[in-house]
C-alpha cells in the first residue's frame, strides 16, 4: 500500500519534489565547488582510506577488495578520479534539481555514497542514503513534478515502442 503511494500519488510527486531538490542542491554544490574551487586532488584522500581502512570489531580489514580497488585501480588513474567526481557530483545534482533523468541520477548518487562509505567517510551519507533509496524506489514519481514529464515518456516511445514493432 506505502509502495503504491509512493510510487503512484500526486502529494507523494511533491513530497519526493522537496526531497529531490533538496539532495539535488547539495550533491550540485560538493561538485561545483570541487571544479572550481583551488583544484580538486583526491589522491590524499584516497591514501588515506587506504593507510586507514574501514576495520571490524576484531581490528581486521572488513572491506579489503574496495581497498584492493583504490590501491590498484583509482589510485593509478587519479587523473580520471579527479575529473569524474565533481562533475559526476555536479552532474547528479542538476539531474536531481532539474527531475531529469531522476533515477538515473539517484542511482549514481548513491553508487557515489557506497564508495564514500566503503572508504570511511561517514558524514551525511547516511542521510543521502536513506532519501536517495526512497527517491530510486519511487521512480518515476520522483521525477514526476520535473523534466521526466516529458523526457520519459519521449524515452519510451521513441527507444522501446519501436523494439517491441520490430519484434
Amino acid at each position: 500500500m506505502f509502495a503504491n503511494w509512493l510510487r503512484e500519488n500526486n502529494v507523494a510527486a511533491g513530497i519526493l519534489t522537496f526531497i529531490r531538490i533538496w539532495l539535488g542542491y547539495n550533491w550540485m554544490v560538493a561538485g561545483w565547488h570541487k571544479m572550481t574551487g583551488a583544484g580538486f586532488d583526491a589522491t590524499g584522500y584516497l591514501k588515506n582510506a587506504v593507510a586507514n581502512p574501514v576495520k571490524g570489531p576484531d581490528g581486521n580489514m572488513v572491506y579489503g577488495w574496495y581497498v584492493s580497488f583504490l590501491e590498484n585501480f583509482a589510485l593509478p588513474n587519479i587523473e580520471l578520479f579527479n575529473f569524474i567526481v565533481p562533475v559526476g557530483e555536479f552532474l547528479v545534482g542538476l539531474g536531481l534539481i532539474l527531475g531529469c533523468l531522476t533515477t538515473a541520477a539517484i542511482f549514481f548518487g548513491l553508487l557515489m555514497n557506497f564508495s564514500f562509505f566503503l572508504a570511511g567517510t561517514v558524514s551525511h551519507n547516511p542521510t543521502d542514503i536513506f532519501f536517495g533509496f526512497i527517491i530510486l524506489f519511487a521512480g518515476y514519481n520522483a521525477g514526476r513534478y520535473g523534466l521526466d514529464h516529458w523526457v520519459i515518456p519521449y524515452i519510451r516511445k521513441t527507444f522501446f515502442k519501436k523494439k517491441a514493432a520490430t519484434k
